[in-house]
């Protein structure tokens, strides 16, 4: 399998609207960063792991297939304002949709013109599906296990795919969670910024420590703000089985 970073940034992207950082005036790419999501592909399959505001741009430069299922971490803005843009996927057909009980919920209050019983044409087809902490499926041939983590007090879904884990906007886990993530090779998890704590996200320390606690052979970070610093001068504080990701980044998983 193949993850491509589509989005590294956090809920404001980078650069952040209005600010003149340095970082915010970067002109390399890889401080550039849209809202965090992200795609995982075989030959055969296609998933989507969360939709957010900038994911038009995201998959406007990628090959236009099918998307065989989209995974959502959570109800937040910057996960799931895109989904009315999938509609041009739905050529395919309808587009199955995972995500807790909530998100799902929420959804039907935010996009009700896409679950009403008479949809009026051009609406995007969507198939929600409802999932629970700990449940697994398959998409394709890409197979999945739900983790749940909190989010401040909110839980929201992270996801396992073999030695792959995928976790964003976690602060906290518990025990039970933790231990569905033991013995993942390569993960891809959250980290704010180096200093000043957050009520709902971790920091680079916080995310190092949590990789460290599950065995990861290495590790990307995401849902990154400008406060990380410059891509180049920031990865050299870190240890090297532990990376900043950048958008457009590719990994064999």
């Amino acid at each position: 399998m193949r993850f491509t970073f589509l989005g590294t940034g956090t809920s404001a992207g980078v650069p952040v609207l209005g600010c003149t950082c340095k970082v915010c005036r970067s002109t390399d790419p890889r401080d550039f960063r849209y809202r965090s999501a992200g795609l995982l592909e075989t030959d055969t399959t296609r998933v989507l792991i969360d939709s957010g505001p900038d994911i038009r741009m995201q998959l406007m430069h990628r090959p236009f297939k099918k998307i065989d299922g989209v995974l959502l971490t959570h109800i937040h803005y910057d996960h799931v304002a895109g989904i009315d843009d999938l509609r041009g996927f739905c050529k395919f057909g309808d587009i199955d949709i995972y995500a807790n009980q909530g998100t799902v919920d929420a959804l039907r209050v935010t996009m009700p013109y896409c679950f009403t019983e008479k949809l009026y044409p051009g609406v995007p087809l969507l198939k929600l599906h409802a999932i629970s902490p700990a449940q697994e499926g398959t998409i394709g041939d890409i197979s999945w296990q739900a983790v749940e983590v909190m989010h401040d007090w909110l839980p929201i879904l992270a996801y396992r795919f073999g030695s792959f884990a995928y976790i964003t906007d976690m602060k906290t886990i518990n025990e039970q969670s933790r231990q569905l993530l033991q013995g993942v090779q390569t993960l891809v998890v959250n980290a704010l910024r180096f200093e000043r704590p957050h009520h709902s996200h971790m920091l680079v320390a916080d995310a190092i420590d949590f990789a460290r606690s599950i065995g990861a052979q290495r590790t990307y970070l995401t849902h990154l703000t400008h406060e990380i610093g410059f891509h180049d001068e920031a990865n050299s504080k870190l240890p090297p089985d532990v990376r900043f990701a950048y958008d457009g980044l590719t990994i064999e998983v």
